[in-house]
């Protein structure tokens, strides 16, 4: 039998597996070109740049927990902000560290599936879509999927620390 999920990549068909596994009803979807960043996603979907999910691995200095944060793609992560949401400085994860930790590469880094569990946090400003577009495990897969769904299955805190400005 032939169905959506052979068709994917090893690594898209994982996390179609795991989006199932969770209860959640969508589609990994392979696109033709690049959805490495937040421009070329929503170029390639045809949506807002803030629908798009960035998912930005953070971790505690001296620590090596990852800390998930998912943001709009149109906006910066306020690292202040952010630091008081967490309870502590956070600095961006190193791309050995993100691969280590979540078993994916920085720019196709999915909201979930890990190797290890990531403490994560979902900005609010996502919420203010219907459906937002998350990497799907390789720099060319994304999926769609309700904000508050997202929120629900990452086990994510839903925070205030997207810039104001984009």
């Amino acid at each position: 039998m032939n169905g959506p999920m052979e068709s994917l990549g090893a690594r898209a068909g994982a996390v179609a597996a795991e989006l199932a596994r969770r209860g959640v009803v969508t589609e990994v979807r392979e696109m033709p070109a690049s959805t490495r960043t937040a421009a070329e996603a929503a170029d390639a979907l045809g949506c807002e740049v803030a629908a798009i999910v960035k998912s930005l691995v953070f971790r505690a200095p001296g620590r090596d927990e990852p800390v998930l944060v998912l943001a709009p793609g149109d906006r910066r992560v306020d690292e202040e902000r952010l630091a008081e949401v967490a309870g502590g400085r956070l600095e961006r994860a190193d791309p050995r560290f993100v691969k280590e930790r979540t078993g994916f590469a920085i720019g196709g880094v999915p909201p979930l599936g890990h190797r290890v569990t990531c403490t994560t946090f979902l900005d609010e400003r996502l919420l203010a879509h219907e459906v937002v577009w998350a990497a799907a495990g390789t720099p060319r897969s994304v999926f769609p999927v309700d904000p508050r769904i997202l929120a629900e299955v990452t086990s994510a805190r839903i925070v205030a620390v997207a810039d104001d400005d984009p």
